[in-house]
């Protein structure tokens, strides 16, 4: 009886210590194993974990800023150089900003996206498509790149891998996703799974000002200029941030393991 407790004592020990092992950078080795004896999270299991955690502040800033909770929109603006992701939502008067996130981890530089393996953030208007649930990276919510736009553009230009799976997520290290830490991913994946991906988008764009370089081609001048009228739509000087536009703190604390929720259904790899 006593090896037998020892025994039991002894693993949960060494539970312990893998599930402490997390310096940001995602679930260790033992993740697949824990997944395999416990069974995966639904999307569900995490909106109904989440719900008590993180809805009432969500209320509060919603509130505070005169809108309703759900939103009817929401409008991301994820800025590359200023390494922000604000999330702003349409109210009867106009767009009000209610969270910024701190982008922890961007790879890349300024400009888009063209294939696979160049490590860039993709740059664009682009629709959020799925939730998953059991991120390698804790919570993740799919990009909808490429766009149809972009299959187009990589067509004409010859280029016939312009890559996938981009991600918002978790943690703080990233290889072309957006990685804006535990306690944010968790905010977002609630207030993204409470008013529906139908109802939201993100603009990725290089900064505040995206502007093209002389032998940008022009397809990208166009873009650009796109982006510049929305976000001009969406953050101008009648889009309003009240109050209770609520910063949420860095945490410190790009493959996702496990099926999406939303409308995507292909198995992830990040």
């Amino acid at each position: 009886m006593r090896r037998f407790a020892a025994a039991v004592l002894g693993f949960l020990g060494i539970v312990a210590i893998f599930l402490s092992n997390d310096d940001g950078a995602g679930r260790r080795f033992w993740y697949p194993t824990l997944a395999a004896a416990t069974g995966p999270r639904t999307h569900d299991d995490v909106r109904r974990w989440l719900g008590p955690k993180r809805r009432e502040a969500l209320k509060s800033a919603f509130s505070a800023a005169g809108l309703p909770y759900p939103p009817r929109r929401l409008t991301l603006v994820g800025l590359k150089e200023e390494r922000r992701l604000e999330v702003w939502a349409e109210g009867a008067r106009g767009w009000f900003r209610v969270r910024d996130y701190a982008v922890l981890a961007a790879s890349g530089q300024a400009g888009p996206k063209l294939r696979e393996g160049d490590l860039q953030v993709p740059e664009g208007e682009y629709r959020l498509t799925g939730f998953n649930p059991n991120s390698s990276y804790h919570l993740s919510i799919r990009v909808d790149y490429p766009s149809r736009e972009d299959r187009a553009i990589a067509r004409a230009e010859g280029r016939t891998r312009p890559g996938s799976d981009i991600f918002i997520h978790g943690k703080a290290v990233s290889i072309g996703c957006l990685a804006i830490g535990d306690d944010s991913i968790e905010d977002l994946y609630l207030l993204l799974a409470d008013t529906g991906l139908a109802n939201a988008r993100i603009l990725l764009t290089p900064s505040a000002a995206p502007t093209a370089p002389a032998d940008a081609p022009a397809w990208l001048v166009d873009r650009y200029e796109r982006l510049r009228r929305e976000m001009s739509r969406v953050r101008s000087s009648r889009a309003r941030t009240r109050r209770g536009t609520l910063r949420v703190p860095r945490n410190t604390a790009c493959a996702h393991t496990g099926p999406l929720s939303g409308h995507a259904q292909r198995a992830p790899t990040s």
